[in-house]
């Protein structure tokens, strides 16, 4: 039974990471041979199967990650991830320092990818423990809640924005019916999820490379207004682009140039020759020294990027496997409500293969018949979907690495953090939009 495979292969992968202690990238490459090998895939495609895995992702992340981490890093070595650290914390004040990362997560998630978000706030979370000595976790577990959430429940982004394709639903009603949803719901676990008792006992420190480790003193850090914009660049230019994709029909070249300009590898680079200039020659520091920033990030960057790649090595070979397609066959008689069905074959999905992106592409699928007899606002159809896409992150989704290597947890601890706190976040949502059905 390939569910039962599924399993096994995380057991396995839990015992040779944590029990063997072996190395990420290398037990998730045996894994995913393995499970190839159970699945029936061709002996001599699994090569090929395991190459699309780690390109298919790494050509998604690395420019994504390996941009965003430099202009991070860039920001922290000339003190600009410090002011608007400092600035926060003078704002919020320190006691609500978390109140502060969920704000700035959900303003700047609703329109940015999840990884792109991450490494543009996490550095100034780092900062901030820096400067403040708290728990890593207390404050960077707020901000990645509230990211999950944006990045899983609402369109503009790819999965929500497919299915309501899929669905004929309206993009903005299904933003529109999400905040209400997504917005309670990530605010309250983004501040629950840090005060548990097994989430307040793990002390992860900051992972080496990502963040300078000088205090600078009030004459040494630029201004506040450079310091934002440079952050807020890429966050302007993204979701500029995505407001234009949703609210101007046709085709032009200017449109072009916007979706352009706003596609999150270009935006992220523009952004990095605005900080080389603006935190270097512009304030008297040379290019060399800029330039070692920016090596310094891509150096701590690259065991993450080659355990995310494994993860996606590992995602693939379970698509390969026929995975997705035993379970729409398993799921093809179930006799419930669609947005109960709709929201229970995403979660099978997601658990089963990591995907999000495929979790709620083929659950669409699954349930699109029985939407045009069941009275069901499409809208609600697409929210039930994305909202089980998000359950049950584990070692299967690359995106639990990313989490696990920043935030320098064990596999373990990465589990009882990340993978609770997105079911959770999967059953509130269910309960959104059932209750939003029952009001209109």
């Amino acid at each position: 039974m390939p569910l039962v495979v599924v399993g096994i292969s995380v057991v396995i992968l839990l015992f040779l990471m944590t029990k063997l202690k072996l190395n990420g990238f290398i037990a998730l490459l045996l894994v995913a041979v393995g499970v190839a090998l159970v699945q029936g895939v061709e002996v001599e495609k699994i090569p090929d199967v395991l190459g699309e895995g780690v390109g298919g992702q790494i050509g998604d992340t690395m420019l994504v990650v390996g941009l965003g981490a430099m202009v991070g890093r860039v920001m922290g070595d000339c003190g600009a991830a410090q002011r608007i650290a400092n600035t926060l914390i003078d704002t919020f004040g320190l006691r609500w320092v978390q109140v502060a990362m969920v704000v700035t997560a959900m303003l700047i998630g609703v329109t940015m990818f999840y990884e792109v978000a991450f490494v543009i706030i996490v550095p100034v979370a780092f900062t901030i423990v820096r400067v403040t000595r708290k728990n890593l976790l207390w404050v960077g577990l707020p901000m990645s809640i509230a990211l999950s959430t944006m990045h899983s429940f609402l369109p503009p982004h790819p999965g929500p924005t497919a299915v309501a394709s899929t669905f004929h639903a309206s993009v903005g009603l299904t933003l529109f019916y999400g905040l209400f949803i997504a917005v309670p719901a990530g605010a309250l676990i983004a501040l629950v999820w840090p005060r548990l008792p097994f989430v307040r006992r793990m002390d992860p420190e900051i992972p080496k490379g990502l963040v300078s480790e000088r205090t600078f003193t009030e004459e040494e850090m630029p201004g506040l207004g450079w310091s934002l914009s440079v952050a807020l660049v890429p966050v302007v230019l993204i979701a500029g682009a995505a407001v234009t994709d949703m609210a101007v029909s046709g085709d032009s070249t200017a449109l072009h140039i916007i979706t352009f300009i706003g596609s999150a590898p270009i935006a992220l680079l523009l952004t990095l020759l605005l900080a080389v200039w603006a935190f270097g020659p512009r304030i008297g520091r040379s290019l060399a020294e800029v330039s070692a920033s920016c090596n310094s990030a891509a150096q701590a960057m690259a065991m993450i990027l080659l355990v995310i790649g494994a993860g996606g090595a590992f995602k693939e070979v379970l698509v390969e496997g026929g995975i997705s397609d035993y379970i729409k066959d398993l799921t093809d008689d179930w006799s419930i409500s669609p947005i109960i069905l709709a929201w229970l074959i995403a979660v099978v999905l997601r658990v089963a293969l990591g995907s999000a992106t495929v979790a709620v592409v083929t659950a669409a699928g699954v349930v699109q018949p029985l939407l045009e007899n069941s009275g069901v606002h499409p809208e609600l159809m697409v929210l039930a979907v994305s909202c089980g896409s998000i359950a049950f992150s584990h070692v299967n989704d690359p995106g639990f690495w990313m989490f696990k290597e920043y935030f320098n947890l064990s596999v373990i601890d990465a589990i009882k953090a990340r993978t609770t706190y997105t079911t959770v976040l999967a059953v509130l949502g269910l309960g959104g939009v059932l209750a939003i059905e029952a009001i209109i």
